[in-house]
């Protein structure tokens, strides 16, 4: 009698899972970080209150997918967690805590007294530049590699800082800020979205430059990656990547120089997307890299597979009332109190 394990691949497909629970984290929070990333320079409060009002209906439930690739690591491929988790234990600790900040100054800017709401805005703005820089320099030092011996962590609590790391760090800064300003463009009108195109203008130039940068840098960090990039044949179907990556980055310059108004954040979605497909290739298939693959580092069949019903389930729910949130609260939004 053939068992469940037998039909189907249960580490690859919770692989996938964890993999595309990530991506929708980038995207969707990506956004109302960047937005509290370049929040405290806009140019009035009216603007500011519009920029919050314009993420209020979405944050928390954003952060929603975040909890499901943390708990899943932990279900699916406990050896993984058990390793990553402590190599990326301060780094964690700060973006966890800076979510804590966004969440908390939220709630605060808007009961508080004119004279007092300056204290919440810096904190909203801290929060969301250090949990951007913290998720960056994370993935900055997964792709260089975790110290180790066998299957323990054998590093420093600071192991995960280097140069790579920090670059790494300042680019999903700049990422976010592109997501956030060209979401404004299409959420919010008048001077707001006026501002909101300049930012843009800058941000775009930034993230280029760092793309370019992660792109030529990464092959060279193992040797494993640098024969996937560049030997024959697998070079002749991996560069479809960076040419659309490049048709993405020229079709969104375009669309800011000709002040779109939807086409910046499509566009700026999709060079995540495509720069996301890049590293999952680059990565793939180790779960802890560049050591465990994600076979090894997989729990017990039984324990995947109870679990995945449950995702099954579940999945579909979250995956419904988040488009029905984004379809209820579509359209431009104003400076109108909404907490």
């Amino acid at each position: 009698m053939f068992s469940f394990e037998e039909f189907i691949n249960l580490p690859l497909i919770w692989a996938a899972i964890i993999a595309i629970a990530v991506y929708i984290y980038i995207i969707l929070d990506g956004f109302d970080l960047g937005v509290g990333i370049i929040f405290p320079f806009a140019p009035s409060e009216e603007c500011r209150r519009k920029m919050l009002n314009s993420i209020a209906p979405f944050w928390d439930g954003n952060e929603t997918w975040l909890v499901l690739g943390g708990g899943g690591m932990f279900v699916a491929f406990p050896l993984a967690y058990s390793i990553i988790f402590p190599a990326f234990y301060i780094p964690l600790i700060v973006m966890l805590i800076s979510l804590v900040f966004r969440g908390v100054a939220f709630e605060f800017h808007y009961k508080a007294s004119a004279k007092r709401r300056f204290i919440w805005d810096y904190a909203f703005h801290f929060g969301s530049l250090m949990a951007a820089f913290a998720q960056g320099v994370m993935l900055g030092a997964f792709v260089q590699g975790i110290p180790m011996i066998g299957r323990d962590f054998v590093g420093t609590a600071f192991s995960w800082a280097s140069p790579f790391s920090m670059m790494t760090g300042v680019a999903v800064v700049m990422g976010y800020a592109l997501l956030g300003s060209s979401w404004l463009v299409m959420k919010t009108d008048s001077v707001t979205q006026k501002w909101a195109r300049k930012v843009t203008k800058y941000a775009v130039l930034y993230v280029i430059v760092f793309m370019f940068a992660v792109s030529m840098w990464v092959p060279f960090l193992n040797q494993e990656i640098y024969a996937k990039w560049f030997a024959w044949p697998s070079f002749g179907y991996l560069v479809i990547i960076p040419v659309l990556a490049i048709t993405i980055s020229i079709m969104l310059i375009r669309s800011i120089i000709n002040e779109r108004e939807y086409q910046p954040f499509l566009l700026t979605v999709l060079l995540f997307s495509v720069s996301y497909l890049g590293l999952a290739v680059s990565m793939f298939p180790w779960m802890v890299p560049h050591t465990i693959p994600y076979w090894e580092a997989a729990g017990t069949p039984e324990t995947q597979s109870l679990m995945l019903v449950g995702v099954v389930v579940v999945l579909p729910v979250i995956l419904a009332y988040t488009a029905f949130n984004y379809y209820v609260f579509k359209g431009k939004t104003n400076s109108d109190d909404i907490y």
